[in-house]
């Protein structure tokens, strides 16, 4: 997928499709926190995320406390948000709702 950053109306458009997500860092990125119900739960969510962000070489932050992953993404080479960031995002979501039914806390 191309890595051309995002207008803001762009980004907006993009965002009122994903559920949970909101915007940080000055609209650079996107935010979202996953609850689930254990470390093994969050771990399997961690790993299947993982991969699928690896076949689009688009790689998330994240941090993980037992069963709560934060995530944040952006395009650091395009210097803000781009398409990667919101197909990984829905990929995300669909990793999550697999494990806690509706994808976030």
């Amino acid at each position: 997928m191309k890595r051309e950053k995002l207008e803001r109306q762009a980004i907006d458009a993009e965002l009122a499709k994903l559920q949970g997500w909101s915007l940080g860092d000055a609209a650079k990125a996107i935010k979202k926190s996953y609850k689930f119900a254990n470390f093994v739960e969050a771990f399997g969510f961690m790993t299947e995320a993982a991969l699928a962000a690896e076949k689009l070489d688009h790689h998330p932050e994240w941090f993980n406390v037992y069963s709560k992953v934060d995530v944040t993404l952006n395009t650091h080479d395009a210097g803000g948000l781009t398409g990667l960031d919101f197909k990984l995002a829905a990929l995300m979501d669909k990793a999550a709702a697999r494990r806690i039914g509706g994808g976030s806390d």
